[in-house]
């Protein structure tokens, strides 16, 4: 980063022509590109530039000369300072708007498709509370808004919330969170509440010290709560103290569980699940199907816009019913036991073992007898000894992570030839880049983009690729 020299630190009547993934709105001046924090696309404002990177600058609004008709009033105290919800100052059929464009432009760009007949993304029903997983952090490192640095009272140093963007250690104390239904916001609150009064030490990021580590908390459709408590050095009276007070104050809690992580890192996939109260897994409902929701299962954050995300995937799909499917990239097995009714027989490999695990009860739970999953790297188990033993598929269905798919994977799907591909993704620009190589020997056929998480910059898409003729 460049100093700006003081006479060139302002910049007046800067038109915002497009909204960038941090939620920051794009403005040129001459050749000049500044990424400006809380503009909305069709803003004109006056800039002071704080930062000169090597191809842009980062700026401020000084004076917002004209609104945006996009621009909307965020309607969260923690807006601007926590990490989340960063597209909230905008209207939400404007963020539809530019989540479409955004998916288009990566498509085009990265993986020269023609979207001229790209289908209309779907909004979500649900725009506040639609998560059914949050995680907190607790701290005794406190993240001080400005309001909090003007007062004259002596501030609580201990928080219960997220972290602040770009720094590890600090935590702002979260008080109403918009994205998950009650009574989240009520368990966070009172366990913070009884924590303070009880003296339990909060974590210390850095110098790896104190008690309470993290809350999580996961909801269901079907009504069914879990929570769970993960403590780092605490004594079994406080563990004890905290769970009786959770259980004795939540009644509507299903799953009451608890972990004691010694550990530098948050990650719970290694560590023991103590149950102190009812079950160790909660169940999700979709489309009739049971699902069982464990501490380390799986599973759409979003369960509503899930459903309508796979019956997309489904609908692409358009199965006759003697198909033989391969599910990639299967999870806990969800889209793979959503479409075994329609098919022959579905395959699903996973990386992770215990997700494996879970594809398989939940197979067992619904009757589900057409599917089979494998744990193992992607890139390593579909090889061909692979496909000689379980058949080649007529369709695959892909649902990478925002890496997207390894080279070795798409080279195997080129040589399976199947079908049809029906390609789910978090990543327009992965999934772009993977269907430049597929391109191949696959031609375009329906793309669709999916908004699952309003107000973030996040977007699903969903692209249907048959077999060139």
């Amino acid at each position: 980063m460049k100093k700006i020299p003081a006479d060139k630190k302002f910049l007046q009547n800067i038109q915002v022509i497009d909204i960038a993934e941090e939620g920051k709105g794009v403005g040129k001046s001459d050749d000049l590109v500044i990424f400006i924090d809380k503009a909305v696309p069709g803003d004109i404002v006056d800039v002071e530039l704080l930062r000169r990177k090597k191809k842009f600058y980062e700026g401020k609004i000084q004076n917002l000369v004209k609104p945006s008709e996009h621009r909307t009033e965020p309607f969260c105290e923690h807006f601007g300072v926590c990490g989340g919800c960063k597209w909230q100052h905008l209207t939400y059929d404007a963020q539809l708007q530019f989540k479409q464009k955004s998916v288009s432009d990566a498509l085009q760009r990265l993986g020269k498709v023609d979207v001229s007949d790209m289908e209309p993304i779907l909004g979500s029903a649900e725009s506040r509370y639609y998560r059914n997983k949050l995680e907190y952090t607790f701290s005794d490192k406190r993240w001080l808004t400005d309001g909090d640095m003007r007062s004259d009272e002596t501030m609580e140093m201990n928080a219960l919330g997220y972290h602040i963007p770009g720094r590890f250690d600090k935590i702002l104390d979260i008080d109403h969170c918009y994205l998950q239904a009650d009574p989240s916001n009520e368990i966070r609150n009172k366990v913070r509440e009884y924590a303070l009064k009880a003296g339990i030490s909060f974590y210390n990021l850095k110098s790896h010290e104190g008690s309470l580590r993290n809350l999580i908390i996961r909801t269901s459709s079907t009504g069914e709560l879990m929570v769970i408590v993960v403590f780092a050095y605490a004594d079994e009276e406080q563990i004890e103290g905290m769970m009786k007070f959770i259980a004795s104050e939540f009644k509507s809690i299903n799953s009451l569980l608890y972990i004691v992580n010694h550990k530098k890192n948050d990650t719970i996939f290694d560590q023991d699940i103590h149950t102190y109260a009812g079950a160790d897994h909660i169940f999700e409902n979709m489309d009739g199907l049971k699902f069982k929701i464990g501490p380390k299962s799986f599973y759409q954050t979003n369960s509503a816009q899930a459903f309508e995300l796979y019956k997309i995937a489904r609908d692409f799909a358009d199965f006759k019913g003697d198909e033989l499917v391969y599910d990639l990239y299967t999870g806990a097995g969800t889209i793979a036991n959503f479409i075994a009714g329609k098919v022959k027989n579905v395959i699903g490999i996973e990386y992770v073992p215990t997700a494996i695990e879970d594809a398989k009860i939940n197979s067992e739970i619904n009757g589900i007898k057409n599917t089979s999953f494998f744990a193992g790297d992607m890139k390593d188990i579909l090889n061909e000894d692979f496909i000689s033993t379980h058949g080649k598929p007529d369709v695959v269905i892909t649902d990478p992570p925002r890496a997207g798919m390894h080279p070795d994977v798409v080279k195997r799907l080129l040589e399976m030839e199947a079908e049809k591909i029906v390609y789910v993704s978090c990543n327009t620009a992965t999934q772009a880049r993977d269907i430049e190589l597929l391109k191949a020997k696959y031609e375009v056929g329906r793309i669709k983009p999916v908004d699952m998480f309003p107000h973030t910059q996040h977007v699903e898409n969903v692209v249907l690729l048959t077999i060139k003729g």
